[in-house]
């Protein structure tokens, strides 16, 4: 077994853990778990750092458990929240818990073995528990001094926080106690701003089992230069292609800065550490070659898409950023040349005038507005800067139907980067 400590410290990943839990996982394998937050039908890469706080204890002979909170969901965690979320309807809940759980297969061997992941629902065990019995049972074992020393508590004293949220950490707190119970689960991972919850659920075990269980947490990740991690412009970059295609998906990777480099080979790729030092040390010959960028884009992108998505994102990515051909712009989906090309100047035309056939001054003028004029569009024709789907195009060239990539696209450039979209309609 490798020591999971150690893992997790070359590689950046250790905040916090409770005194002895290194010695518990020197004695043998270990079930631990954490706990994914269902109010979404797609995990983000914000969840790839817990997820990969299970990855590496699987493959540090543990026994991983993602716990998807159909219940908690309900409720809604107050941690890092300045504000109360709206609830999930139990039909919502039950579909993003299927989602995840197949997101999460892509990462976790769910297999027989005794190191194969389990997940479960914590709905499971919350819907049939009525108020008085979790009262009762549970709520007289913590007390509200205990509760409101947390800081997930404490910060929001002053805008106000409702019972509901208030009791999130007793509800979490007996996730754990009933893992613990129920599936020897003696370990629970998180990130940094977790700890609370976390050993809320460590002290239940304590009161009411009289059992010692631990707690293991990540720093919170931010980029370089201070900022969230798992945004960008558009908002959250997402699991599911549906909602991040694999392009976009990988074009954020790449676009990591050469400060976040090193620290994402380590934290989102499965290299060992001689591996990772090899290649940091390669990188910093040539920095200008994006090596870490295009080791661990590939590599994330592989393990959420697959390794088709992974082909057809890096020849996406060679259309704008390197060399392409009419072939390569005709192997594109329809989703494609609109990720690619987003942001493009872009303009639509005919079908009925393009099969007609339009001279190419025209077609970079009058059609869409490539070039402002007429005299400039020869004078680029002449200076021979004019492409059309890649290939260098003179004053004499018409365009027409023949020329539609995907049945559907033209692709007009002037010099190398200086591009223009349309789009055929009807």
């Amino acid at each position: 077994m490798k020591d999971y400590i150690a893992e997790l410290r070359w590689r950046g990943m250790l905040q916090d853990h409770t005194p002895g839990v290194e010695d518990l996982l020197k004695g043998g394998p270990v079930s631990g778990y954490v706990g994914f937050d269902p109010t979404a039908d797609s995990l983000h890469v914000g969840n790839l750092v817990p997820i990969m706080l299970l990855v590496h204890f699987q493959r540090c002979g543990h026994r991983p458990v993602a716990l998807v909170g159909g219940a908690t969901g309900m409720v809604g965690d107050p941690s890092g929240k300045s504000a109360e979320r709206n609830l999930l309807s139990e039909e919502v809940l039950a579909h993003n818990v299927a989602c995840i759980r197949a997101q999460l297969e892509r990462f976790l061997d769910f297999g027989d073995s005794t190191t194969g992941a389990r997940l479960v629902n914590n709905y499971d065990w919350f819907k049939d528990m009525g108020f008085l019995r979790f009262i009762r049972d549970v709520g007289k074992h913590i007390t509200v001094n205990y509760m409101m020393a947390k800081d997930s508590v404490k910060n929001r004293l002053e805008t106000g926080i409702s019972f509901t949220e208030f009791s999130y950490q007793l509800v979490q707190g007996y996730d754990f106690q009933y893992l613990y119970t129920h599936m020897d689960v003696k370990l629970q991972l998180g990130g940094s701003d977790q700890w609370g919850n976390i050993t809320t659920g460590t002290e239940l075990i304590r009161r009411m089992d009289g059992g010692e269980a631990h707690a293991i947490t990540t720093p919170l990740l931010t980029k370089a230069d201070g900022s969230k991690f798992g945004k960008s412009e558009g908002g959250n970059v997402w699991l599911d292609k549906a909602r991040t295609s694999p392009y976009r998906f990988y074009q954020f990777w790449l676009n990591a800065s050469d400060d976040d480099a090193a620290r994402f080979l380590k934290i989102f790729t499965t290299r060992d550490q001689q591996e990772v030092e090899a290649l940091i040390a390669e990188h910093a010959k040539a920095p200008h070659q994006r090596l870490l960028q295009k080791e661990f884009a590939a590599d994330v992108t592989t393990r959420v898409h697959g390794r088709e998505e992974l082909e057809a994102a890096l020849q996406a990515s060679e259309i704008l950023f390197g060399k392409a051909t009419a072939e390569s712009l005709a192997a594109l989906s329809e989703q494609q040349w609109l990720d690619v090309f987003e942001g493009v100047p872009q303009a639509a035309v005919s079908r009925d005038v393009l099969s007609a056939g339009v001279p190419i001054v025209d077609l970079l003028t009058e059609h869409g507005g490539f070039l402002a004029s007429k005299g400039e569009a020869r004078r680029a024709l002449k200076e021979n800067s004019i492409a059309v789907n890649k290939e260098k195009a003179g004053e004499e060239r018409t365009i027409g139907t023949d020329d539609l990539l995907g049945g559907k696209f033209i692709l007009l450039q002037r010099g190398k980067k200086n591009y223009f979209l349309v789009k055929v309609e009807g």
